[in-house]
Parts: C-alpha cells; sequence; structure tokens
C-alpha cells in the first residue's frame, strides 16, 4: 500500500515543480481510522521550498494525483496541510495476493539492508548457570538481532565474558574446598565463595575422574578450568534450549593478552586524557561533561570494568561494523557512557556504539518476589523456569513488555493453560486457523479464490491489518523494542477472531469459502512469521 501511494505523491510532486533536492516522503497509518487509512505531511515539508502555504501545495498535489478509483477511493485535506487517503477494497485484493506470493518471507523489508550489525548480549561469565537475570538479556538481545536480520542486516550475535580474574579464582577455590571435602578433608571456606550445587556437581565429577590425587594441590587451575569447561557447556545447552544462537565467543582476558588494555592507557596519556594521581590511573572524563574524572586502574593494580571495555569495543569497531549494539542491564547506565568517551578521545566514532538498557525482573512466586544470588545459590536457572512454565511461554514473557519497563514475570500466569495466557492466545488463534482449515479440506473440492468477493467490513479490516507487518517489523527493529511485534500479532488475532465472529466459511458458497479460507492461510502466514521473529513455535494443533 505505501509503495502505491508513495508513486502516486511523487509523481504528483514533479508534475507541480521541477526542484530536485525534496524531502522524503513519508507515510503514516492516522491514529483514528476517522481520518482514513493513510496520510502524508509532504505538503508541510515541501512549503520551504516551494515557498507555499501548506494547504494551498496540498491542493496542489491531490489536483495532480492521478490514481486508479479501484485503489483509492477519497483523497482529502485536512488540518494544517495532512493528506489522507481511504483506500478502496480493490487495492486490499491486490495487496492480498501480494502477501500470498511473498509467503514466509512476508515482513522482510529492506529497512538496513547492506548494513553489518553487532548485537552484543548475555555475556556472562562462567561462575554459574544462566539465570532468571540473565533471561531478559538473553530473549531480548536474540530477539532484537531477529528484528534486524528481518530488516535486511547481516547481524553477529556475540557473547564477551571474562575466564580470569577475582570471579574466577574464587570459583576455582569454591571447587576446590567442595573437592577437598569429597576426600576427606575439611578446607577452609574461600570468602565470597559460590555455594551452589552447581558446585558440587562440578567436584564430584573432578573426584570420580581423579579421585584423592588432587587432594595436595595447591594451585587451583584444574579446578577453575574444570569449572568454566561444565559452565560454559551448561550456558550453551541453555541457549540452545532458548533457541538461541551466537557467532561469536569474545574472552576479555584476549585484550590484555594482545596488550590492547595497556594500549588504551598509553594512548590517553599521550593526549593528555590520563594521569597518575593517590597510586591509581585516572581518565579526565572531566573533558566530556562529567563532574569527575573516573579511575581506570585502582591503586591496587586492578583495572576498573572501563578499561578493557574500552579496549574492547575498540576491537568491536575495527570489525567495520555499522552498528554496535551492547544489550546490558540498567546497572550500567551510569558507567557505559565512560567507555563512549573513551573510544570518542581515541578517535572512534562512538556514535556507531550503542546500548540497550533493560530493566530487571522480578521473579513472583506464591505472590512474593523470589530473591537470587548466584553465590548463596538462592537463584532460580533457566533452565528450571523453563521445566516450569515452557521454552515459548519464557521468551514470551520475557519480551511483552518494553525495556525500558521493570518486568514482573508471574509464574502463576505463565503456566496458565488457556487463552488467558497471552503466548497461548496467539499460538490458539494460529492453531484454530489449522483446524478450519483441515475441515475445509476434508469438505470437498473448492474453485481458486476470489479475493474481489471480500467486501464484508470484517474482512477488510483484517487483511488492512495484515498489511501492517513490514511496518511494524521495521518500527520494532528502528526502536529495539520487540513488544511492538506482540502488540501487533495481538491486533491480528483480535481482527481475525472478530472475522470468524462475522463471516462463515462452512456452508458459505463455494466460491466465496475458498477467498475466506485463502485470507485465513495469510492470516495463518502471518502469525508465523511474527511468532517465527519472537523466537517461539507456531502449532497447527493445540
Amino acid at each position: 500500500m505505501k509503495t502505491y501511494l508513495t508513486t502516486i505523491i511523487d509523481q504528483a510532486i514533479g508534475k507541480i515543480t521541477d526542484e530536485t533536492n525534496l524531502p522524503d516522503i513519508i507515510i503514516e497509518k492516522p491514529r483514528s481510522p476517522e481520518h482514513g487509512d493513510a496520510a502524508t505531511n509532504i505538503a508541510m515539508l515541501l512549503a520551504k521550498t516551494l515557498k507555499n502555504n501548506p494547504r494551498a501545495i496540498a491542493q496542489q498535489l491531490v489536483e495532480a494525483m492521478d490514481y486508479d478509483p479501484e485503489f483509492i477511493s477519497a483523497v482529502e485535506i485536512a488540518g494544517p496541510g495532512f493528506i489522507n487517503f481511504r483506500v478502496a477494497p480493490g487495492l486490499l485484493h491486490h495487496q492480498l495476493n501480494e502477501i500470498r506470493s511473498t509467503g514466509s518471507a512476508y515482513g522482510k523489508n529492506p529497512r538496513y539492508e547492506s548494513q553489518k550489525i553487532q548485537v552484543e548480549f548475555v555475556s556472562a561469565n562462567p561462575t554459574g548457570p544462566l539465570t532468571v537475570g540473565h533471561g531478559r538479556n538473553a530473549v531480548l538481545g536474540d530477539t532484537v538481532a531477529r528484528l534486524f536480520e528481518w530488516s535486511g542486516a547481516d547481524v553477529d550475535r556475540e557473547y564477551y565474558f571474562n575466564n580470569a580474574g577475582r570471579q574466577m579464582r574464587v570459583l576455582g577455590e569454591s571447587v576446590r574446598a567442595r573437592y577437598l571435602q569429597l576426600a576427606g578433608a575439611q578446607p577452609e571456606w574461600p570468602e565470597g565463595g559460590y555455594e551452589g550445587q552447581y558446585i558440587v556437581d562440578i567436584a564430584k565429577k573432578l573426584h570420580r575422574e581423579h579421585g584423592d590425587s588432587l587432594k595436595d594441590q595447591d594451585d587451583v587451575t584444574v579446578f577453575k578450568e574444570a569449572a568454566e569447561n561444565a559452565i560454559f557447556k551448561d550456558i550453551q545447552e541453555t541457549l540452545d534450549r532458548m533457541n538461541i544462537r551466537m557467532d561469536h565467543f569474545f574472552n576479555e582476558y584476549s585484550v590484555y593478552e594482545n596488550g590492547a588494555v595497556d594500549n588504551v592507557v598509553e594512548q590517553l596519556r599521550e593526549k593528555g586524557l590520563a594521569y597518575d594521581q593517590d597510586g591509581a590511573v585516572w581518565f579526565k572524563t572531566t573533558e566530556f561533561n562529567k563532574e569527575k574524572d573516573t579511575v581506570l586502574v585502582k591503586s591496587s593494580g586492578e583495572p576498573t570494568y572501563r578499561l578493557p571495555d574500552i579496549a574492547y569495543h575498540q576491537d568491536k569497531l575495527s570489525r567495520n561494523y555499522d552498528l554496535c549494539i551492547d544489550v546490558l542491564g540498567a546497572d550500567h547506565i551510569d558507567t557505559f557512557p565512560d567507555v563512549k568517551s573513551g573510544l570518542k578521545a581515541l578517535g572512534y566514532d562512538d556514535s556507531k556504539i550503542e546500548v540497550l538498557v533493560y530493566q530487571f525482573v522480578t521473579l513472583m512466586k506464591d505472590g512474593k518476589p523470589f530473591k537470587m544470588s548466584t553465590r548463596k545459590a538462592n537463584f532460580v536457572t533457566l533452565d528450571e523456569l523453563m521445566d516450569e512454565v515452557g521454552e515459548d511461554v519464557t521468551r514470551f514473557f520475557f519480551l511483552m513488555r518494553s525495556p525500558n519497563t521493570h518486568l514482573e514475570f508471574d509464574i502463576a500466569e505463565a503456566k496458565e493453560a488457556g487463552e488467558k495466557n497471552p503466548v497461548f492466545y496467539l499460538q490458539y488463534a494460529h492453531a484454530r486457523i489449522h483446524s478450519i482449515k483441515r475441515k475445509f479440506d476434508e469438505s470437498g473440492n473448492y474453485p481458486e479464490p476470489d479475493f474481489s468477493l471480500l467486501t464484508h467490513e470484517s474482512e477488510l479490516n483484517l487483511i488492512k491489518t495484515l498489511l501492517d507487518f513490514p511496518d511494524v517489523v521495521a518500527s520494532a527493529a528502528d526502536h529495539r523494542e520487540p513488544h511492538r511485534l506482540i502488540n501487533y500479532l495481538n491486533e491480528v488475532a483480535a481482527a481475525f477472531h472478530k472475522f470468524y465472529h462475522d463471516c462463515r466459511i462452512m456452508g458459505e458458497e463455494p466460491a466465496l469459502a475458498a477467498s475466506r479460507m485463502a485470507l485465513l492461510d495469510t492470516v495463518s502466514l502471518v502469525m508465523k512469521n511474527g511468532l517465527t521473529i519472537l523466537g517461539i513455535t507456531a502449532p497447527e494443533r493445540m
């Protein structure tokens, strides 16, 4: 629809002006159906160039437009110069045929065509299994990547982790302590040690393989490596279960090994943006409108997170991405600007780095928040959550609210088996269409569909809703907000149910029945494509 409208507007502009440096034509859906099916503000955008009143320009454009009355039933001027279009059934029928011919690719759009985009997400260190706290990050990052892919981009998914440092040492000490207990010793528990059952399981495996031979091993390397391998295997299995694949895993330790971290400090010093004070190395973030300078290296010699992150993002930008998106929790809001300042100071285009911040998740259990702590083992793993409510429900619940809002994951609602469960509502709609299709196919032979027979208001409204799909995908990618797609699919399901209530298939005249069934096939296609982007199955039976 937008392509057709853009064409007739562009042709009309060519009739009223020879100017070539003109604004893009924007077609939008009016907020109120009373204003038609589509609208453009092009007359107001042209006012400065054409040195005329927007309403006068709108009038000129309308008079110059050449359109098929079977496609456009009315063109109206509103307000300060908006041009509103009312679509005729003929255009809807034509577009419905185009959707059906596009098939499983319908919804794909060229919004980010030829762009190379990296999405970095999850990025949990291998100190424990993925928990509910990691789940929103994982599903949000993966679905944003899917939206970009459907919008034409070449997308890389990357997982950034650190298998060195204090956390990993404490992890190794924790496994060693459990191992020694199994070997009959009574070791001192490490300060801040990890207490989860997974630590015991790793220690048991080591003891089965090595017996008591590691009892006198003071070096924790063997224990740390065993833990890292076991935990990463568990993390990858969880991601696979959530229908998430990673293209790359990047180890933070590599930016220390290749000297990139030291390089950052040296370059900042050369630019007069790093200095020593109180035994620490400071970054002059006051040069970038921050109230205070920022520590890069503590007096203990340990770098703060900002320093390796700057080096890591240097590496990202060296890989020629057009855009790098980091999916981070709200606790990074205050620290990440320093990373962007560091990149800018080093001469990089920091606008290519974008942070997608999400609010945290509260798991509600028995009407009360359930607190989580990886070290104290008072946490719920993603696998446990999926065991409880299923993979599809887990993904859907993490996506159904804006990333900017706090999410309460209600177990009782998620376990609801009927249409009250928001993901089942969509899946049931898809399955119901296939149920209707099975009965239709069993009832006899039907002619080819003739969409000109679809004139009922519920039929036309359903087609109009289906036509919005590519724009919704592009908009959800633009805003990095997958819940927009969920809201849209709810609109499709509602329009389907309205159609199903108003328009019979079985028992109707064969040509009309075949046309309505073809319309429902198209609804099924759109719902399946939408659920696929969300990483959720589209069952044909429930």
